[in-house]
């Protein structure tokens, strides 16, 4: 989702709890990546493979000059034949440890298997995350987590667009003086969507 289309989003969401929740969110994402140098493992669920928040933090990582954004997508089921960036399978969560952090994307329960891998990558000192629609277990395995339920004004996809934006808004700071392009697009779109100035 381009810078446009984010600012329109936050726009329509603008007096809800979303847009804030989200950057709060994308801080803790990026603040437990960014020190560490990288170490970002996404998964889903059996069900729900979160390939657009894949590619959306590879976009922003790209764009925000922020390697440590990249994820290591981490899949239930590996083909053989699948190409190295999506043959990262379970067992790359029971390998993980110390100084990497776990982004787990579940609108529903995952089955048990995951969730003891997420608990043992958990005690052996990786972060985890949690994007989820409130399942009590998954939010208990989780250091942060922000939950989307049914009765909310947006879904999960909506979200993974407002967490991996921010979390590329606020990365590597422009050159002195000088804004990116993506700095200076996003504060157009901001000029655009705002609303009019208030005339007494």
């Amino acid at each position: 989702m381009d810078a446009v289309r984010v600012a329109l989003l936050r726009e329509v969401l603008a007096g809800t709890e979303w847009p804030a929740a989200a950057r709060l969110f994308a801080r803790t994402l990026r603040s437990s990546v960014v020190p560490r140098g990288g170490g970002l493992l996404l998964v889903g669920t059996e069900v729900y493979e979160p390939w657009h928040m894949a590619a959306h933090l590879v976009d922003e990582s790209t764009w925000s000059g922020l390697p440590e954004l990249r994820p290591t997508l981490v899949r239930h089921r590996v083909d053989p034949d699948d190409p190295a960036h999506l043959s990262a399978g379970l067992g790359r969560i029971e390998a993980a440890g110390r100084g990497e952090t776990l982004l787990v994307v579940a609108p529903e329960r995952p089955d048990g298997g995951l969730l003891e891998r997420v608990h043992d990558a958990r005690r052996a000192g990786a972060t985890v995350l949690t994007l989820d629609g409130g399942d009590a277990e998954v939010r208990g395995l989780a250091h942060e987590a922000l939950t989307v339920t049914a009765g909310d004004e947006v879904d999960l996809d909506t979200v993974q667009h407002l967490v991996s934006a921010a979390a590329g808004e606020n990365g590597a700071p422009a050159p002195r003086g000088r804004r990116t392009f993506r700095d200076r697009l996003s504060r157009l779109a901001d000029q655009l969507t705002a609303p009019p100035p208030a005339r007494w």
